[in-house]
Parts: C-alpha cells; structure tokens; sequence
C-alpha cells in the first residue's frame, strides 16, 4: 500500500492557491478541469516531496460545508483493489463504493473518515461480485 494524496474541498480557488503555494510554499503539481462534474482537481506538494499530496477539490455549484465535509478523503494505492475489498469486506468493514471497474473503491474508517483505494497500474478487468454490487451509503 502507498499512500497518494489528503483531497480538501475549497470554496475559492485563488484565495486556496494564496495561501497553499504563495504562503505556505506548495507547488502546484497538475490539474484537472471536469466540466461534466462541476469541478476543478488541483493537487499540491512540498518542493522535492511530490509523492505526499494534497488535492484541493473545488465544485463549481456552492454549498456549504459543514460538519467536516471541507476534509474529503485519505487516498492509497493498493497492489490489487479487488483482494484488499474482500479482506475488508470477510473483516466486516462495508464497501461504500466498490471497484466496479477494478480501478477505485470507498470504505469508510470507524469515525467514519472516508478512504479511497486506487489500484496500482491499470484498472483490473471487471469482476463479480464487484461488478453488479451497489453503492452504500455516502463516501
């Protein structure tokens, strides 16, 4: 397991950059635009640190954020999504969101912290029961 990025959700992205990389000295790494989503990806590192991220999320549609919905989800890169889900899953943890196309999946921590898993290389074939099981609950 790897660990890739912290996503924040921002409401003003010039005002984020402000302070992530003209205060704090973060560099912007890449970013991504999704005009279908409504949203803008931006992710952040140390200079010389560009394996721990941090990814500002913003969505284009305001909303408020309340009750920690500001902090988004701890992401990891995983050798194979489809056994660490079954691990999780014979250990009774709840697959919010499973690797139904053997790229990405959503748990939840017992204080409910969201985690994201992302498969390592390419997305694996799909595969039951993965393929047909249905969301749960949020992420």
């Amino acid at each position: 397991m790897k660990y890739l990025h912290t996503m924040v959700r921002v409401t003003d992205v010039e005002k984020s950059l402000d302070f992530y990389c003209d205060k704090l000295g973060l560099v912007e790494l890449k970013r991504h635009d999704s005009e279908q989503g409504r949203f803008t990806l931006i992710f952040l590192a140390a200079a010389g640190d560009e394996a721990a991220q941090v990814e500002l999320t913003h969505n284009w549609d305001p909303e408020d954020y309340d009750e920690g919905r500001n902090f988004g989800h701890l992401a990891y890169q995983v050798d194979d999504i489809y056994a660490l889900c079954q691990k999780l899953m014979d250990a009774g943890v709840t697959i919010n969101r499973p690797p139904r196309d053997g790229h990405m999946a959503f748990v939840r921590s017992p204080d409910n912290i969201s985690i994201e898993l992302l498969q390592k290389g390419d997305a694996l074939p799909p595969k039951e029961p993965w393929a047909s099981m249905p969301s749960v609950g949020h992420w």
